[in-house]
């Protein structure tokens, strides 16, 4: 019986990442690497985690401290004196709820374990259509970031990023996980809530119009 090639999936927890474990669970076997980085809604996101992380019958599981993210600041979403702007409030530009690095350290983490598991992929939910300001979204950065790699690691490790749903927008991304079977009701996006999802910020208004877009009810709760 022939095994799968491993893959590290970047699971945040969230809707995006969910989609991407299910486009990489078709040709490989998974493991699932999340990021505690001092945001609002970490405990929720790290119980969304663990609840793909059990759907998707993961055994490979790294819980990585990047808490210091949040002693940093410079993002709404570590900084509480900071307020998460609704989605008429987050600049086109350069949202505040952008995270400085984050990617960049993220895929660090994930590119160190791919060595150790010899693993020759690495997921990534990232998308830039939904989030057009934020640097470390766009497509040249994850090419950039794949030289980095090759340059950076053993000359047989062979780790690629792949970001499936750069070029989807979230009525795209919705679509894709509905196709997929996605476990999209253990998902959390919400910036600010970890009980019912605020229904105002950005990640919010986005996620919903995605749902409608495919004719959907989304399955998470929200405040009236």
């Amino acid at each position: 019986m022939r095994t799968k090639p491993v893959a590290i999936v970047l699971a945040s927890g969230g809707l995006d990442s969910c989609v991407a474990a299910a486009v990489a669970r078709t040709e490989y076997d998974l493991a699932f690497c999340h990021a505690n980085y001092g945001q609002r809604t970490v405990a929720r996101e790290l119980r969304a985690f663990r609840s793909q992380a059990t759907f998707f019958r993961v055994n490979r599981i790294l819980e990585a401290d990047l808490s210091f993210l949040g002693k940093i600041g410079g993002s709404s979403l570590t900084d509480l004196r900071q307020a998460v702007p609704t989605e008429a409030e987050e600049s086109p530009d350069f949202p505040s709820t952008y995270v400085p690095f984050r990617n960049s350290l993220l895929l660090a983490t994930a590119t160190a374990w791919a060595e150790v598991l010899g693993a020759h992929a690495i997921f990534i939910g990232a998308n830039v259509l939904d989030n057009p300001g934020y640097p470390d979204c766009r497509p040249e950065y994850i090419e950039a970031f794949n030289r980095v790699i090759a340059l950076g690691t053993r000359p047989d490790s062979r780790i690629e990023i792949k970001a499936p749903l750069i070029h989807l927008d979230k009525a795209g991304i919705v679509r894709l996980g509905l196709e997929l079977a996605a476990p999209l009701e253990l998902t959390w996006s919400c910036y600010v809530d970890d009980d019912r999802a605020c229904g105002r910020c950005s990640s919010c208004v986005l996620r919903l119009k995605g749902f409608a877009a495919n004719g959907a009810t989304d399955p998470i709760p929200y405040r009236k």
